[in-house]
């Protein structure tokens, strides 16, 4: 049997020897998830656009989460990324004081937001720190305003 751990890094290695001794493969690609509750990842695994390559990336390296149909892009001050999971399960192991979301397809990360322009339509069109330009659609609007205390 296979799983993917969903959990803090205090206790990763505790809980995958645990597992491996009972038989049990821990393998990132697993349809089966191990997670605990109320804790948030720390890391992220993601492809490289190019190679495919498996990487992991801290969480705080990530400006922005964008979802193009099946297709969830992690975007960093450097880099493109494609996730390796969809765009609803991403947003609930992320640290709510750390990102929001903002539309139905992107999700920020607080701390990255360099410029919040208004429009006559209520809604905002964010500059990110890599030079991105995201739209925080009507639905959201109350929410993110509340979130940044506008």
């Amino acid at each position: 049997m296979k799983i993917k751990l969903d959990i803090s890094n205090e206790r990763y290695d505790e809980v995958k020897s645990a597992l491996e001794k009972r038989g049990i493969e821990i393998d990132d690609t697993a349809d089966l998830v191990l997670s605990e509750t109320n804790s948030f990842i720390d890391n992220l695994t993601v492809r490289e656009k190019g190679t495919n390559a498996r990487i992991i990336l801290s969480v705080e390296d990530i400006v922005c989460i964008e979802s193009f149909g099946h297709a969830v892009e992690v975007q960093t001050q450097e880099a493109l990324y494609q996730a390796t999971d969809r765009l609803y399960r991403i947003v609930s192991l992320l640290d709510p004081t750390d990102f929001l979301r903002i539309s139905n397809s992107v999700v920020i990360a607080r701390n990255k937001v360099k410029r919040i322009t208004p429009t006559l339509s209520s809604k905002f069109i964010l500059t990110m720190t890599n030079g991105k330009s995201v739209d925080v659609t009507r639905s959201y609007y109350y929410i993110f305003k509340e979130y940044f205390g506008i």
